[in-house]
């Protein structure tokens, strides 16, 4: 199991933490940002795919911001299965 942290850009959460076994997301968290959302995606994402998590949330925005939270998840899995690839 690989564990990575993201920092994220443009959110109210500061901190994606997840693990990946292969391209296969588990136990993500987000340190900060809406309590609810942030309790609901982890459940929604667990044991999907880097690119069914990508195709899934990829361009989801928040208000007038240009990503979300679930937008920078994809960002978090994509980075993280990149630096697995070169571990």
């Amino acid at each position: 199991m690989f564990h990575y942290d993201y920092k994220t850009h443009n959110t109210c959460s500061q901190i994606i933490s997840l693990d990946l076994d292969g391209d296969v997301v588990h136990n993500v968290s987000f340190m900060g940002g809406c309590n609810g959302n942030l309790k609901a995606i982890p459940i929604l994402v667990e044991g999907l795919t880097v690119e069914q998590i990508e195709g899934k949330l990829s361009g989801v925005l928040c208000g007038q911001r240009q990503t979300s939270c679930a937008d920078q998840l994809t960002k978090a899995v994509r980075e993280a299965y990149e630096a697995e690839q070169n571990a």
